[in-house]
């Protein structure tokens, strides 16, 4: 009679990827995660004041598109590491060595932001970002040797990695405008990658409430750069000999925003699921990119409304408030998918309304300046959250309130 095969040999050195259990009780992130985190507050804050000097100088279009280049630097390899960790985190030596590689990687990924910037020079910023995710087919490759119920999609992932990086790196020697349509397809490239990949055979055991909860975080993160933004105000009034009413107005008017900002993506159940299909799965993490890219915009806009009552911006009072204005609207809108069952015209009229009114008192700020109209924003932003309470409580309350068929049944 053959010997039943032995269980996977654990050390404090190796602990074997076979994938973990998507049912696992209590499942949250782990300290290295946190740190990993913590890496990308430095590059979503250098992002985000790159983005701040632009719009503040009425460099508007350059901001934004190259912001919107760098964040996906950031963000997509965030998004990649978080997804396999909620695999396959085995929290080993090797496992955390490679993790320690990421971090590095983003961190150079941040020290290029400048050169993109303001030269256009994607060197150093693409540097970075190969190093994150050349660390990261080491793990899938680890994963295909060690679990073999999901080598197939490991290989896949593996191969298409490292593939569109080669690529990143060719495209350094190409010049405009072809550069910039090869960014383009490149990026499609890397989001394609899941997909293909996960076609191939069993999907990543990845664990709903973990990806929920790191989705989460990171929201907490971005909106923390808008808290920061919000604290310049007031430490610029200091500086400056004096705290004028304008600015406590203004301070007070985007703290009350990220409050909203806040209550309006923590309202609802997150909306992930295990039981979601691929597409729909990839659908809501995908979606993210506008949440955290909108909060990261609305904190620099915040710093650019402090410029302008300082004197230090280029652009009107119009154009100082739609940098707060538009990248709220993205979030709410974004926001509002993510969380709607339904997409109904039930839903679909506050939104509407509260987008339209807000981009209403960004224009406004011409008459009763910046600091209100931001004040107005909040104000809308918080109406709309207590609108969609309203609904949830009546819809709670219909529930409840439904009659109970108490016929006793027959045989």
């Amino acid at each position: 009679m053959a010997d039943a095969p032995s269980a996977p040999r654990m050390t404090p050195w190796h602990v074997p990827m076979r994938g973990r259990d998507r049912t696992e009780p209590h499942r949250a992130s782990t300290p290295l995660e946190l740190l990993f985190d913590l890496s990308f507050v430095v590059a979503v804050a250098t992002a985000a004041g790159a983005l701040h000097h632009d719009l503040a100088h009425g460099e508007i279009a350059h901001g934004i598109v190259t912001f919107g280049i760098v964040f996906f630097t950031i963000w997509w390899p965030w998004v990649n590491f978080s997804w396999f960790a909620s695999a396959y985190d085995t929290d080993d030596v090797l496992y955390r060595l490679l993790t320690f590689v990421q971090i590095a990687g983003v961190l150079v990924v941040a020290a290029g932001v400048g050169d993109v910037f303001e030269d256009l020079d994607f060197t150093t910023a693409v540097i970075g970002y190969v190093i994150m995710r050349i660390a990261l087919v080491a793990q899938w490759l680890r994963a295909a040797v060690e679990d073999p119920g999901g080598r197939a999609v490991a290989i896949r992932f593996a191969v298409g990695i490292t593939v569109v990086q080669l690529l990143w790196i060719v495209r350094l020697a190409v010049g405009p405008p072809w550069g910039y349509l090869a960014i383009v397809i490149l990026g499609a490239m890397e989001l394609a990658i899941p997909a293909w990949a996960e076609r191939s055979g069993r999907h990543t055991p990845w664990h709903a409430h973990h990806i929920a909860e790191r989705y989460s975080l990171f929201t907490i993160i971005v909106l923390g750069e808008c808290v920061l933004a919000t604290t310049t105000a007031v430490e610029a009034a200091a500086n400056t000999g004096g705290v004028s009413a304008a600015l406590v107005t203004l301070a007070i008017g985007g703290l009350l925003l990220v409050f909203g900002l806040w209550w309006s993506y923590f309202k609802h159940r997150s909306g992930i699921d295990d039981r979601l299909s691929l597409r729909a799965s990839i659908a809501w993490g995908y979606s993210h990119y506008f949440v955290f890219a909108a909060v990261a915009a609305v904190g620099a806009g915040m710093q650019v409304a402090t410029d302008s009552l300082l004197g230090e911006a280029e652009i009107g009072p119009i154009a100082v408030a739609l940098t707060v204005g538009v990248p709220v609207v993205i979030y709410l809108v974004t926001v509002a998918l993510l969380h709607a069952v339904q997409w109904t015209r039930r839903l679909r009229v506050p939104i509407v309304v509260a987008c339209v009114a807000i981009i209403a008192a960004a224009v406004s700020a011409e008459w009763i300046g910046v600091p209100l109209a931001i004040i107005a924003m909040a104000a809308i932003v918080a109406l709309l959250v207590v609108v969609n309470l309203a609904m949830m409580a009546r819809t709670s309350a219909a529930a409840t309130t439904e009659p109970i068929d108490l016929t006793p049944a027959t045989d």
